[in-house]
């Protein structure tokens, strides 16, 4: 059995995760997150899609960057855009 790092339960069916030249323990994905998920500069939230960078600037969504004065970035572009 192994102890998850983020709530200490010792649980028989705990996964690791390695990143960044570390490995981590968990009992589950919702204690991943919040160990292991960028928080939005804006609005706090944790980012668990792709997200948007900002230089080193990590946000949810656009829409946050943009609130923060991040410039050029957008949700999606229009079809018949050149890419």
């Amino acid at each position: 059995m192994a102890v998850c790092e983020t709530c200490g339960n010792d649980y028989d069916m705990a996964f690791e995760v390695h990143a960044q030249g570390a490995v981590h323990t968990f009992d589950c994905f919702q204690c991943a997150i919040e160990a292991m998920a960028p928080v939005c500069e804006h609005c706090g939230t944790k980012v668990i899609g792709h997200g948007v960078q900002a230089g080193e600037h990590w946000y949810c969504c656009a829409h946050c960057a943009r609130e923060e004065g991040t410039k050029g970035i957008v949700d999606r572009v229009m079809a018949g855009s050149a890419s």
